[in-house]
């Protein structure tokens, strides 16, 4: 089994935004801002391919923005970087077989539907994959509420449901695909029902977080977002689970990092809190 960081494009955010009611004067230490106050971030997806299968969690922004929302956005690439990032794997769009999605958030399932067209519209990457998305989430993008109505794509949630290779994943459902066990730890904090990816496999364990912890900085467990919808239980949230991954000695897979992958936890209970350890820029297993 072989598992690998892939980055899809790059794109930025308001900082303030980013850290919720942490002072400039704290999180700039850790992501500079741009004239425009946004901060550069990765988005970043984890392939991992097995005897039979060619699994990827989720899949960034991708390139389907007009050219407005990505000056908004900062989106520079007009291509969709990950196919490119793929295609350097050996793996091509078709090869794909199943998709696990967080959450339908523009940042992190927008790498699903080709780059924008003048006059077309885009449509679906990945004609052979199934797509996973918890039942939570998939409620929340379909009927969103106000305050994030502009963070979910309605084109997308549409051409999901036509395609007939979506699947709703129950709360407690657990697949295992050869050698690789895949469990979740749903959080409420962040959207509801979002889906953070366990996979164990050769005695080893591996969490795609998402945007529960979508960086080292937000390790620190007084650190969220603006966007969390409920700031407080998402902190517990992320206490339960950095206790855990410090404890097996696990990796923490980093979603928007700009600089690192994947990276080892530990506590520090001097200040009460965890700080991030061994951090690879890369993932590269097998």
């Amino acid at each position: 089994m072989r598992l690998y960081s892939v980055l899809s494009n790059e794109y930025k955010l308001d900082g303030g935004a980013m850290f919720g009611n942490a002072p400039k004067a704290v999180w700039e230490r850790w992501l500079p801002a741009d004239e425009l106050n946004r901060i550069h971030l990765a988005t970043r997806a984890l392939l991992v391919i097995t005897k039979n299968e060619t699994i990827l969690f989720e899949t960034g922004i991708g390139a389907y923005m007009d050219s407005r929302l990505r000056d908004r956005f900062g989106v520079d690439e007009p291509e969709n970087k990950l196919l490119g990032s793929l295609k350097q794997k050996g793996i091509s769009p078709a090869e794909v077989s199943r998709i696990f999605i967080s959450h339908l958030h523009f940042d992190h399932a927008g790498g699903l539907l080709s780059a924008w067209r003048e006059g077309k519209e885009s449509e679906l990457l990945f004609p052979n994959a199934k797509y996973y998305v918890g039942e939570k989430a998939w409620e929340r993008a379909t009927h969103p509420h106000p305050r994030d109505r502009a963070s979910f794509i309605p084109i997308l949630n549409q051409k999901l449901e036509q395609s007939r290779r979506l699947t709703l994943v129950r709360q407690g459902e657990e697949f295992s695909f050869d050698d690789l066990n895949l469990s979740f730890f749903q959080s409420e904090g962040h959207t509801p029902g979002l889906l953070c990816a366990d996979l164990r496999y050769g005695g080893e364990r591996l969490v795609y977080a998402s945007d529960l912890i979508p960086g080292r900085a937000w390790v620190h467990l007084p650190i969220s977002m603006g966007y969390d919808r409920f700031p407080e239980l998402l902190i517990d949230e992320k206490n339960t689970l950095l206790t855990s991954l410090a404890k097996d000695n696990a990796l923490l897979f980093y979603v928007h990092d700009p600089e690192i992958a994947v990276s080892k936890v530990q506590a520090d209970p001097e200040h009460n809190t965890f700080v991030p350890v061994a951090p690879l820029n890369e993932l590269i297993i097998g």
